[in-house]
């Protein structure tokens, strides 16, 4: 085995530590013992609204599971990641901050580009963008985003972001977006922005495009499989690129008994060693999906951290 692995706390969704409610200082604090723990980072993902569509397939039997597409209460909070990310930026030194899924297309690109820009500054190049464009219907609609052109209002961001992180004036002529002449500062902590995930259920043509294009790390939604990997792998080099580039960020599965309970912690990291081999470094893990008290976040993190060393010795 290689690198030594990092350890990712997810965040979101963990309302069930706090009876439902968005307790965001509770968060804060909960990032602040996992970097005490020796957690590598945090993330935070999005969404600006849910519409019905939110639980069009049924709700998630268990409420510790991740939410995905169609599977989620809309009453589910979903605070501003940005906001919690900076809040958290104030009150730890080294940990990095993972905003993930953010919605670029339902914002304005230059106003995107200068909050990450921010957030990147005030945290001194800790922060890592997953820009994704999400499946909600119903959130597009509410936000008057055309759905069907997320994909490209999504390549387009990528394009005035990269510009407006470099030298200023900028000027930009696109599909969705036009602009002549603006000066953008302050940059973002690095001349080339804050370091850009990618990822999603499937390593298909765009994801596959913005990763070569813009990525420095491939988060997939589930196991890829190794003609995904392979798939990377030659992309990256028909583009001057090494794939040994980017940073690959791996997970834990959580397997319920059943609707009520927590899952087995053990089982869960059981796949870590595996995923090294496969040339994942860093590994996301949600804590209410293991335990029930809110006070217990920091031992959780300990706990963790003490497993992964001893299993990968």
């Amino acid at each position: 085995m290689s690198a030594a692995p990092r350890m990712l706390l997810v965040l979101s969704e963990n309302w069930t530590l706090t009876g439902g409610q968005a307790d965001l200082p509770a968060a804060v604090r909960w990032a602040r013992e996992a970097e005490d723990a020796g957690f590598d980072s945090v993330m935070v993902s999005e969404h600006i609204v849910l519409g019905p569509d939110a639980g069009a397939d049924g709700i998630m039997g268990n409420p510790r599971d991740y939410a995905l597409p169609g599977n989620q209460d809309p009453y589910t909070p979903w605070p501003n990641s940005l906001l919690l990310l900076a809040a958290i930026a104030s009150v730890t030194r080294r940990l990095r901050l993972a905003a993930a899924a953010v919605l670029a297309p339902l914002r304005h690109p230059l106003l995107m580009a200068r909050e990450l820009g921010t957030l990147d500054l005030i945290s001194e190049g800790r922060l890592l963008v997953q820009p994704t464009v999400s499946w909600s219907r119903d959130e597009y609609d509410a936000l008057g985003v055309p759905f069907g052109r997320r994909g490209r209002l999504l390549d387009e961001h990528l394009e005035v972001w990269a510009k407006a992180w470099g030298a200023s004036p900028i000027s930009h002529d696109g599909e969705h977006y036009s602009f002549r002449d603006v000066y953008f500062e302050p940059k973002a902590h690095r001349p080339e922005g804050p370091r850009l995930w990618f990822g999603g259920q499937r390593l298909h043509g765009p994801v596959l495009r913005r990763l070569v294009r813009y990525g420095h790390g491939f988060h997939p939604l589930g196991r890829p499989t190794a003609q995904d990997l392979l798939a990377l792998e030659e992309a990256m080099a028909a583009a001057g690129r090494d794939a040994a580039e980017l940073e690959m960020i791996g997970g834990t599965q959580a397997v319920f008994p059943d609707d009520r309970s927590p899952a087995d912690l053990g089982a869960a990291l059981a796949s870590i060693p595996e995923q090294l081999e496969q040339g994942f470094t860093t590994f996301c893990i949600k804590p209410n999906q293991f335990i029930d008290d809110p006070d217990g976040i920091g031992s959780f993190c300990r706990e963790v951290t003490r497993r992964v060393e001893t299993m990968t010795k």
